[in-house]
């Protein structure tokens, strides 16, 4: 899964709708291999995007868990630590 497209299930505050769409552009984007289309190909990426925003937020909404929510900051931290190991770990 492409790096940047990050987990949005059970979290507190809930996810927006503008997280979602972020999700479904980075999806498209990659998917299609373009960062911004052409203006030939710019309808049909944007259907894209607003057709798997719309399944993605579907989805979102008919998830269950019975595991408490997961706090953003304490998620962004772990993935900070992360990505500082990963980098680290380097050869320059």
């Amino acid at each position: 899964m492409c790096r940047n497209i990050r987990t949005l299930f059970n979290f507190q505050p809930p996810v927006t709708e503008d997280e979602i769409h972020a999700a479904a552009l980075q999806f498209v984007r990659k998917v299609s291999g373009f960062n911004k289309p052409s203006k030939t190909n710019e309808a049909a990426f944007q259907k894209a995007v607003n057709d798997i925003s719309r399944a993605s937020y579907d989805l979102l909404q008919s998830l269950e868990t019975a595991a408490p929510p997961r706090n953003r900051e304490e998620e962004a931290a772990k993935a900070t630590a992360c990505a500082a190991l990963r980098y680290a770990a380097r050869p320059q």
